[in-house]
């Protein structure tokens, strides 16, 4: 018995592409999910493209809060390119493969942005609170030295992360089912295909996952309960009305981050979820990366303002 145990998992190995089920296996909503998510595609990157761009352009954005959006834009439409372009080129062939190479480079580059998206956010919601609760210091707390070592910590984090998911999914062996139930080669689909023990792929992901939440939810429950018991100690309602203007449009983002991830990935186990789960997956891997510029630009004032002066110095 253990000779042909070897056998099975040394011709496991060799599996060099999967096919990606993608969204729907419907042909008569190919063409409007293509149309769909082309015009989301676009929106995202010329959206991101265009706040990059703003806040690069006019200095009275020069400052910590505006310089985390830029980033948090830059990371959005770096994210585009991920999984969107692949999941097009989906709804128009007949077979959507990937290389086995392909595959893991895409699980490398999501976890990347995706864990980088969540520490930015979190840097964010500090900034918040340094800005609100300690005004004064603002500066030296939020120097341009720091305000880079927390973007630079962001990444390294994500970094960290990406490698230590990509490393544990390239040692496990795949079976001969290559059909990844998704749109995109993400974790748990991955796992499903693998006839080696998944145990400590499973152990060591929710190790990840879990330090990232508690540790990034745990800075930004702390910052917003700050925030809030000394908003509540404001006797000036227009610097109350000020206060919460400038933690609003971060709020929104975090909400639909947080609230679609945990909703595509803390589910029970049973064949609807996987499609709940994708749906879910659809909501915070492409809408929510075309959402916020939108969100930081419809509710800023400053931005809106950038917006005018940039226009008429192009008119004129």
């Amino acid at each position: 018995m253990q000779p042909v145990k070897k056998m099975a998992i040394k011709s496991n190995s060799s599996v060099t592409e999967f096919i990606l089920m993608g969204l729907t296996v419907q042909p008569g909503l190919q063409l409007p999910l293509f149309v769909f998510f082309l015009l989301n595609y676009i929106a995202t990157v010329v959206g991101n493209l265009s706040l990059m761009n703003l806040i690069y352009l006019n200095s009275h954005l020069h400052t910590p809060m505006y310089f985390f959006i830029f980033n948090l834009s830059c990371i959005d439409f770096c994210y585009s390119f991920v999984c969107t372009p692949k999941m097009l080129m989906g709804f128009l062939s007949e077979k959507n493969t990937i290389s086995f190479k392909g595959c893991m480079s895409q699980l490398f580059f999501y976890c990347f942005f995706v864990n980088s998206d969540c520490y930015v956010l979190t840097a964010m919601a500090y900034d918040r609170y340094v800005a609100i609760c300690q005004p004064l210091q603002y500066t030296t707390f939020m120097s341009p030295k720091i305000c880079c070592l927390l973007m630079f910590g962001s990444y390294l984090m994500g970094f960290a992360g990406a490698m230590v998911h990509t490393g544990f999914m390239i040692r496990l062996s795949f079976c001969d089912s290559n059909i990844i139930n998704h749109y995109m080669c993400d974790i748990f689909p991955l796992l499903q295909l693998s006839c080696s023990s998944t145990y400590v792929n499973e152990l060591v992901s929710s190790a990840v996952v879990g330090t990232i939440l508690i540790l990034s939810s745990i800075i930004i429950l702390v910052s917003y309960a700050m925030i809030l018991f000394n908003i509540i100690h404001m006797s000036s309602g227009k610097t109350w009305s000020k206060a919460l203007g400038t933690c609003g449009s971060h709020i929104i983002t975090v909400s639909l981050f947080y609230g679609s991830g945990l909703l595509a990935y803390v589910k029970p186990a049973s064949a609807e979820s996987v499609g709940q789960g994708k749906i879910f997956s659809v909501f915070y891997t492409l809408v929510i990366p075309m959402l916020n510029p939108l969100i930081y630009s419809l509710r800023n004032k400053d931005v809106k303002d950038a917006v005018k002066k940039t226009i008429k110095r192009i008119t004129s």
